[in-house]
């Protein structure tokens, strides 16, 4: 690789990584003061309300980016604020179901339009 390629790839790198910071922090703090939940947390209830309120773990793994522990954490979080519930897979009694209480529903419901706003405010616009 050239010195110049090298220096573009880097360039590239260092905005698209100041770029997630503004936005990321943007969304942390408006939807910890107004809502009371950080961007994981909204990550998690955005993504159980659009696969029909529940999901396998795992999926929800994947979901929000973070590690297995991580998300195990981010959800007995939501559990003792009584957002989601946890309960067994029928068909594999290792696996665990996630789903959104009404309560979950409710909350990101009232977070959903404070996060497209800072979205909106924050990504440029195509």
């Amino acid at each position: 690789m050239s010195d110049v390629a090298e220096r573009t790839l880097v360039q590239e790198w260092h905005e698209l990584f100041a770029r997630h910071a503004v936005v990321f922090n943007a969304l942390e703090c408006r939807l910890q003061e107004q809502h009371g939940i950080g961007i994981n947390e909204f990550e998690a209830l955005e993504r159980l309300a659009t696969c029909d309120y529940k999901c396998r773990g795992t999926d929800l793994t994947e979901a929000v980016h973070l590690s297995q522990s991580a998300t195990s954490r981010l959800v007995a979080r939501l559990e003792r604020e009584g957002l989601v519930e946890r309960a067994i897979c029928d068909q594999d009694r290792r696996g665990i179901f996630i789903s959104l209480t009404d309560a979950g529903r409710q909350r990101y419901a009232e977070a959903k339009p404070t996060h497209r706003a800072v979205l909106a405010d924050t990504l440029p616009r195509h």
